[in-house]
């Protein structure tokens, strides 16, 4: 990868990048379970200690942090130079929640640990609708050394108040990524293991237009081999932007579904981005495995997000 800065090192597992007004970046760390801010000098802080499994996070309209919890579904495990999510274990797992971060204080809270009695199983991604609402994905557990199951989970819309949480899609293969085009018109989720990006019209806060079974327009790409899809971020112009694992790097899909570029990170645990700089042309992704945020420049303009 070109013209690449390196940020940060010796993060353990940064997700959900944040760009921040003041020039920085929060990240999640999911196995130092806290909230971290990486300065433009490189220096990191503490934002909020979140134990579990912080995994995706996002600014809401009360300059919150709102982050995805899976509850620590994953155990760290070191293969070679990399740090990997490792096998489910029961005895590490605490439920998976929705839970607000106070930016000043570094108070926790929780919002949602359920919907329609159900528990979140592993909330993973999550993007404001710029409404008082978000959109997220449950990624469920995979327990594939215990009880040789898995989770069949959903796509939801809940508000930042706690008053409401909706199950919109399911079912859905562990669903990672999610973000809205640049208009808000049309939502996108990516399936990690099935390396399927997927889309729905928008109609309102919390409703997607129906959708048939193997419906083929519900899916704008898929990944031939073996590529398994992480976060996304949306840019300027529409592309859908996803971190992609064991090809390691961004896969970037045009808002038809017709171009698909990659941009190749030398990490094969890329898991997201987020767009920032005075001109929003520096995508910041967070390369997992091996624990760093690195700074590129990006072809297209970026674009802000809700509440960003």
């Amino acid at each position: 990868m070109d013209d690449v800065t390196e940020l940060a090192s010796g993060l353990r597992w940064p997700e959900g990048p944040v760009a921040m007004p003041d020039g920085s970046v929060v990240v999640v760390e999911m196995f130092a379970e806290r909230l971290t801010r990486v300065r433009p000098d490189g220096t990191t802080e503490t934002v909020a200690e979140v134990p579990g499994g912080p995994n995706g996070a996002a600014v809401g309209p009360d300059g919150a942090f709102y982050v995805c919890n899976n509850g620590g579904c994953f155990t760290p495990v070191r293969v070679g130079r990399l740090l990997v999510p490792g096998p489910f274990d029961p005895d590490r797992y605490s439920g998976g929640r929705i839970e607000r971060v106070d930016p000043t204080r570094g108070d926790v809270s929780v919002l949602y640990t359920e919907c329609d009695r159900r528990p979140l199983r592993a909330p993973n991604d999550l993007v404001m609708d710029g409404h008082g609402g978000f959109w997220f994905t449950d990624h469920g557990v995979r327990d594939t050394r215990h009880a040789r199951t898995a989770d069949l989970t959903g796509v939801y819309y809940a508000r930042c108040d706690g008053s409401a949480i909706t199950e919109v899609v399911f079912p859905t293969e562990s669903p990672n990524g999610i973000g809205l085009s640049p208009a808000h018109d049309r939502l996108y989720w990516a399936e990690s293991f099935t390396g399927r990006l997927y889309q729905r019209a928008v109609l309102g806060s919390g409703r997607l237009a129906p959708s048939t079974p193997f419906d083929p327009a519900a899916v704008l790409c898929g990944l031939p081999g073996l590529q398994l899809l992480d976060s996304l971020a949306v840019d300027g112009d529409g592309w859908i932007c996803v971190g992609t694992l064991l090809s390691g790097g961004i896969t970037s899909v045009s808002p038809d579904g017709a171009t698909v570029e990659f941009l190749p990170t030398g990490d094969p645990l890329t898991t997201n981005l987020c767009f920032g700089g005075d001109d929003l042309r520096t995508a910041y992704v967070t390369l997992s495995g091996t624990g760093r945020l690195v700074a590129v420049p990006w072809p297209r303009p970026g674009r802000r997000l809700a509440h960003q």
